[in-house]
């Protein structure tokens, strides 16, 4: 079976100097590959190429057969490293609590225990007729949530 802590060393060779950051590494009991990269302004093709061929130059099929996907983390993905969180900070998202309740809103920021969200919603002042729209922080450590993603928006 081939290491998971291999592949990661692999990645990470490819990685220096670039961009890009490793989201995630996958491999299954019948040794399928699976590796996920991501780069703030997305995923290129070519670059899932070039790490593809670089992985399989440092793997040896006559040692174990193996079969190996690379590609991006995927835009409708929940965030799963800091680096998704700090890329989008500035941009629309959506966080799913733990409790079931959704939040829809601007990442405000993010660090390694916790991140932040502005959420616009209705507040109904003393004496006034109407509720107004205000902006609210609601902080989340990333135990207190199911998923965080970016919230794609045709607007």
């Amino acid at each position: 079976m081939i290491e998971k802590k291999t592949v990661c060393q692999i990645v990470d060779e490819w990685l220096k100097d670039k961009d890009y950051f490793l989201v995630e590494v996958i491999i299954s009991p019948d040794d399928k590959i699976v590796v996920e990269i991501d780069h703030k302004e997305g995923v290129w093709i070519e670059d899932c190429v070039e790490l593809s061929r670089y992985i399989e130059s440092r793997l040896n099929r006559e040692d174990e057969d193996y079969e190996l996907e690379v590609g991006s983390a995927g835009i409708g993905q929940p965030f799963k490293v800091l680096q998704q969180y700090t890329n989008h900070i500035g941009k629309d998202v959506e966080v799913l609590a733990k409790d079931g309740r959704k939040y829809c809103g601007t990442l405000k920021d993010a660090d390694e225990r916790q991140f932040t969200v502005i959420v616009r919603k209705k507040v109904k002042e003393e004496g006034a007729k109407r509720p107004k729209m205000v902006d609210e922080d609601i902080t989340f450590t990333y135990e207190e949530i199911k998923y965080t993603k970016y919230l794609i928006s045709f607007k």
